[in-house]
């Protein structure tokens, strides 16, 4: 086994991931962890598996940076898929994303997200209500992908009737942060995001007409900016607006998703928690932790500096991937168990430090939520079918998961 893992370790190439990986990535990450934690890949990058070494890079702004212009250059060439992933706050250094970051915060407060539950609970409520009378659910476009679209549509007081495109911009804008894009999937993107832009021109001219109440619509924050007159540019605006759909939509859809499957194969786990429904809050943080919904993050280093003994030269590029660090054992115990009171619990799946998720409160609220009263509603569910997985690195979810209710 150790000889299998060294070799595991030694083959592994981002670029080259077999069918195996995409299914189940766990192994190869427990490999690397324990035999190259800090891997040097083939195109000259840096993998980290390692829950220390992440989080020493996610702390460490001054040596590895978010700014994404260098790495994204050669990889999208002058084209608005770049304009977009340079302009989005994720991929910003201070001071622009601490400026951009303020605004959309003011707009996330607790007394805001906790006035979201009501309208969270009536949405989820309608989902089930549905499933309920059909019988039988599609776990991924009749529940877990419904719901976050809701939100972010309601944050940015999006009308209802023009939110059907946004969940397929959002797979096609994400789906070229993969480490190897095809020609197709970069024209998707681009396409994607030249049609969001020219939707969200018109949603911004009419918001400024009729500005809405800058307490609970994110876009009318934006657009009004802080009272001390700091605004956004245009194309900051239209970009972190795209952003905001894409960070809330697809990583809570793969909570949901791989929360509820995870429970359906834990049946110990899933029964302690209809017995202990108080439980919610630490179930959801190990669903975070055990599947986590975005797996990797990237850095480039500034200047050369040392990380986990090894050296890394200024323009390094580094992924961190945040589901080995999740099942680092030096940081959980019995890592590879789901254990829903699992407790602490310092996940990464929000990273950490200056870039730690702006919107990490209200996916705690919409994942609690919509796992606890889906629970409620049908404790015998089962998956039908074997779920589809979305076959991507970077985010992991599901695309299908067929579903009886009991």
């Amino acid at each position: 086994m150790n000889a299998d893992a060294r070799e595991l370790a030694a083959n592994f190439d981002l670029e080259k991931l077999t069918p195996e990986f995409y299914d189940n990535p766990y192994p190869t990450y427990r490999a690397l962890r324990e035999n190259e934690p800090v891997k040097r890949l083939p195109n000259g990058t840096v993998f980290l598996t390692r829950y220390d070494d992440l989080v020493a890079t996610y702390k460490n702004t001054k040596s590895f940076s978010s700014d994404k212009k260098r790495e994204f250059a050669p990889k999208y060439g002058p084209s608005l898929l770049y304009e977009h992933h340079t302009t989005s706050l994720v991929f910003n250094d201070p001071p622009s994303h601490t400026r951009v970051r303020r605004l959309i915060m003011g707009a996330l407060s607790p007394r805001a997200i906790a006035g979201m539950e009501p309208d969270l609970i009536r949405l989820v409520d309608g989902l089930l209500d549905a499933i309920a009378a059909k019988g039988h659910c599609e776990l991924i476009d009749d529940f877990a992908a419904s719901i976050p679209i809701e939100v972010i549509g309601n944050l940015l007081d999006v009308p209802h009737d023009e939110r059907e495109p946004l969940r397929d911009w959002s797979l096609a804008i994400l789906g070229a942060l993969e480490p190897v894009v095809s020609t197709e999937a970069a024209a998707r993107g681009n396409r994607a995001v030249k049609d969001f832009l020219a939707y969200l021109e018109t949603l911004v001219a009419r918001r400024r007409q009729k500005p809405g109440n800058p307490k609970r619509d994110v876009l009318t924050r934006l657009i009004q900016g802080e009272e001390n007159g700091e605004r956004l540019t245009e194309k900051e605006l239209l970009h972190n607006c795209i952003f905001l759909l894409n960070a809330g939509h697809e990583t809570t859809t793969n909570l949901i998703g791989n929360g509820l499957v995870a429970l359906h194969r834990s049946p110990d786990q899933k029964l302690k928690l209809i017995d202990n429904p108080e439980l919610i809050k630490t179930a959801v943080e190990e669903m975070l932790r055990y599947e986590s919904s975005n797996q990797l993050g990237n850095r480039m280093t500034t200047e050369r500096v040392e990380l986990g003994g090894v050296m890394l030269d200024a323009g390094t590029s580094v992924t961190l991937c945040i589901g080995a660090a999740n099942r680092d054992p030096a940081q959980f115990p019995d890592p590879e168990s789901f254990d829903i009171a699992r407790t602490p619990n310092r996940h990464l799946a929000f990273a950490t430090g200056a870039h730690q998720c702006a919107g990490m409160a209200l996916a705690r609220l919409e994942g609690a939520i919509a796992i606890s009263r889906f629970l409620a509603r049908f404790p015998r569910y089962a998956l039908s079918a074997q779920p589809v997985r979305g076959g991507r690195v970077r985010f992991r979810g599901f695309l299908s998961v067929p579903c009886s209710i009991g």
